[in-house]
């Protein structure tokens, strides 16, 4: 069982930044991808950004040049720094994680926090 506490969502204009934390905590042997999802309405689920264990990344090709994933291993953190943010980056964005419990692997989505991007 893991807890994901998102934060950062907010209402910013065409052109701002915002930065999305997530912290995962519970009981769990060993966390492995790390990432960001997000949700409009009408539209499945789509992946924004992951980084592994390791710190390998990969983007969706709407925000590459634009949002940073990073991760803390020590704490269980994931951030996602969203710069020149675009009316079409507005969603719910959902902190995404890989797991295992023993022998069994698990993923877990957050319940989402709110971005707004204004013109």
């Amino acid at each position: 069982q893991v807890q994901v506490v998102e934060s950062g969502g907010g209402l910013v204009q065409a052109g701002g930044s915002l930065r999305l934390s997530c912290e995962v905590s519970g009981s769990f042997f060993s966390i492995n991808d790390m990432g960001w999802y997000r949700r409009t309405p009408g539209k499945q689920r789509e992946l924004v950004a992951i980084i592994t264990r390791g710190g390998n990344t990969n983007y969706a090709d709407s925000v590459k040049g634009r949002f940073t994933i990073a991760r803390d291993n020590a704490k269980n953190t994931v951030n996602l720094q969203m710069n020149s943010l675009k009316l079409e980056d507005t969603a719910v964005y959902l902190c995404y994680v890989q797991y295992n419990d023993g022998d069994v692997r698990y993923e877990y989505w957050g319940q989402g926090t709110q971005v707004t991007v204004s013109s």
